[in-house]
């Protein structure tokens, strides 16, 4: 089974892939509770499903252009994953993300990571002076 993450806007999504034939998928509106949920998400949307994390064979993860707090959120929990259940990880873009990554999936080795590909500067605000 492959896991398919998508966290560039509000509304995130899952997807559950055997090989090219998609299972299930879930989309809900995370806005700035992301980071909060997507690890409980992801195992709600599994456990539906009955698989479990180590039944994953890979781990596609959309990675721009969007929002940079939103994937930045999603590549890390894609890194993560796939190193914790020693799987492969790889990148999708574009309206064909699924299909790109599943492309790649075959492509990269376990160990290998994605970064996300931002469409601008991350607007980050100073700290206040002391």
């Amino acid at each position: 089974m492959i896991l398919a993450i998508r966290t560039d806007k509000p509304t995130a999504e899952l997807y559950l892939y055997q090989e090219s034939s998609q299972i299930d998928s879930y989309k809900w509106e995370a806005h700035r509770s992301l980071a909060d949920i997507l690890l409980t998400k992801i195992k709600e949307f599994l456990d539906n499903n009955k698989i479990a994390l180590n039944e994953l064979q890979g781990i596609i993860v959309f990675t721009g252009e969007g929002s940079f707090t939103g994937l930045r959120i999603g590549t890390s929990t894609a890194n993560a994953l796939a190193y914790g259940l020693e799987i492969p990880v790889a990148a999708g873009l574009g309206e064909e993300w699924i299909k790109q990554g599943l492309e790649n999936l075959k492509k990269v080795n376990k160990g290998e990571y994605v970064i996300p590909k931002y469409n601008a500067e991350p607007n980050i605000t100073k700290p206040k002076s002391a």
